[in-house]
């Protein structure tokens, strides 16, 4: 394998034009505000783009065709929710978040439960991202190191500094338009590894795809009851469509984007398009693993996330492994960066701010955001070294590791949105509940980690609920940050129910919204034809 001067310069364009982006954005940011939100005056597709390169990192790249390589496409199941998801994060996390006009999505807990509440859901958000945004640099060192030689820790502390200069110079709007470059290059790298798997193969595609078939690989809906297997459609369309609610609708990352769309309407049309554009892309990262297995003929790899870059150093495809590594990185820094500004967000408006320092004036607080920035980009670098030790799917690691907080996560919105009596003591009796639930069904058990969520979020659910009555009491009237509550608070006050053809109040779905369900039905027949056709 050699790094032509082709190759470099791929590389090096890529970076360069990041980096000016990011300077050029950074001169418009003035206040801690458009540091966290943006301008405001930001296009929703913009938006949308920036939310799906956040979410489908280096981790999608390298992770989703090692996770297809050892289970073939029944591994997609995992991610065939998207349409039911966001039906429910626009109709019932969004409206509260956008319409409330906060920075850190976690304010909601302490207006809905306490301060207390606050705290805990904005720690496990930041330790969570932590160990995810360490995955994705992880990731990201293996090309570096691939591709020159250098060490792992090397490699982690060059893309660290790469991502940090235009997230700390231009904030939020710096992370949206550099994502919009990125995830171009980043589908557009993709593409072109599909084609060149298509040139390369050994034999005819048609024998490869057929004997890929008996082999069923090509089954992306296993049909099995059984809650030990990770990837049947059961798992992927109710356990993981509640771990993706939390993912899209709790997660401070990937909100706090839309929070300074212009409008409701252009907040939940950025997260439509990410219902819709799902599907294709992860078939597509994980179609490549199924073809590099049908290329390598299954033989095993001691670091399968390598697989992809394996084959681009050997196709001879001038300029691939260039194409391969700005693709990479651009999937990487488009989460670092979304990654760093939010944890910073977190920590300032949640901690610093909220505790240590009330009276601060706004370039102040834009200050401490930046130092911020700096500061979890230092932290995540030893996790990042630490995930070396790793065998597997880095993306299937990271996800195992993350449907141990999911449940929480769940159990508290909910909670939050639909009960009338849950209070605060109560509800974190219900947390630590489910932790401990958690622990014990994966260590104890077999079940598959797809099911923690919805085991976590029924614990802490049912226990958060009891121990609130136990401790407290019935509540007289429902929170006015509950849905009934604020249902009645539009009603009341006499509040628009609409924004354009966009509905305002939580727990109304927008008509537009729902032909994410015929989506989904065709997305599932298409599958099962695509099998048989083969």
């Amino acid at each position: 394998m050699k790094f032509e001067a082709l190759d470099w310069a791929i590389v090096i364009a890529f970076l360069i034009g990041n980096l000016v982006l990011g300077y050029i954005l950074g001169r418009k940011v003035t206040t801690a505000k458009e540091f966290n939100l943006g301008s405001g005056n930001t296009p929703w597709w913009a938006i949308g783009l920036s939310v799906i390169a956040t979410y489908i990192s280096a981790l999608s790249f390298l992770g989703a065709p090692a996770w297809a390589y050892k289970d073939g496409l029944a591994a997609l199941a995992i991610h065939l929710n998207y349409p039911i998801v966001i039906i429910l994060v626009t109709g019932f996390f969004l409206p509260f978040f956008y319409m409330s006009g906060v920075a850190s999505i976690y304010e909601y807990q302490e207006r809905r439960f306490g301060q207390l509440s606050r705290a805990v859901m904005s720690s496990i958000f930041l330790v969570t991202q932590g160990l995810s945004t360490a995955a994705i640099l992880f990731a990201t060192a293996l090309v570096l190191k691939f591709i020159t030689g250098i060490s792992i820790p090397a490699a982690v502390v060059i893309i660290t500094i790469m991502a940090l200069i235009y997230t700390t110079m231009g904030g939020m709007l710096a992370v949206i338009w550099t994502d919009v470059f990125q995830a171009v290059v980043l589908f557009g790298g993709a593409i072109i590894i599909l084609i060149a798997l298509f040139v390369s193969m050994p034999t005819p595609v048609g024998e490869v795809l057929a004997h890929l078939k008996q082999l069923g690989r090509l089954s992306a809906i296993d049909t099995t009851p059984d809650p030990t297997v990770a990837t049947t459609i059961y798992s992927g369309l109710l356990g993981m469509t509640l771990f993706h609610i939390t993912v899209y609708g709790a997660n401070q990352m990937m909100v706090q984007r839309t929070l300074g769309a212009k409008s409701i309407g252009d907040a939940k049309k950025s997260y439509l398009l990410m219902g819709y554009a799902a599907f294709p892309i992860y078939f597509l990262f994980f179609f490549i693993g199924v073809l590099a297995y049908g290329y390598y003929d299954g033989k095993p790899f001691d670091q399968p996330n390598q697989i992809i870059l394996q084959f681009a150093a050997e196709s001879g495809v001038p300029g691939l492994l260039g194409i391969l590594a700005a693709a990479v990185l651009a999937a990487s820094m488009s989460t670092l960066s979304s990654a760093f500004n939010s944890m910073a967000t977190a920590s300032v408006v949640d901690f610093y701010q909220r505790y240590f320092k009330k009276d601060g004036d706004d370039a102040h607080y834009l200050r401490a955001t930046r130092y911020a920035t700096v500061l979890w980009a230092v932290i995540i670098i030893g996790p990042a070294i630490l995930y070396a030790q790793s065998s597997g799917s880095i993306l299937e690691v990271l996800s195992k590791i993350g449907s141990y907080f999911v449940g929480a996560k769940l159990g508290m919105y909910g909670l939050g949105f639909f009960s009338k009596h849950t209070t605060e003591r109560g509800l974190m009796v219900g947390v630590v509940a489910g932790f401990a639930i958690i622990s014990f069904v994966a260590t104890q058990t077999e079940i598959a980690w797809p099911w923690f969520c919805l085991i976590g979020g029924t614990a802490t659910i049912v226990v958060g609920w009891t121990a609130s009555r136990l401790l407290d009491g019935k509540q007289a009237e429902w929170s006015p940050f509950s849905v009934p509550g604020q249902q009645a608070r539009f009603a009341r006050e006499g509040r628009p129910l609409k924004d354009g053809n966009w509905n305002t109040m939580p727990g109304a779905i927008d008509r537009q919204s729902l032909w994410l369900l015929a989506y989904l039905a065709a997305t599932l027949v298409g599958l099962a034809l695509f099998e048989h056709m083969v």
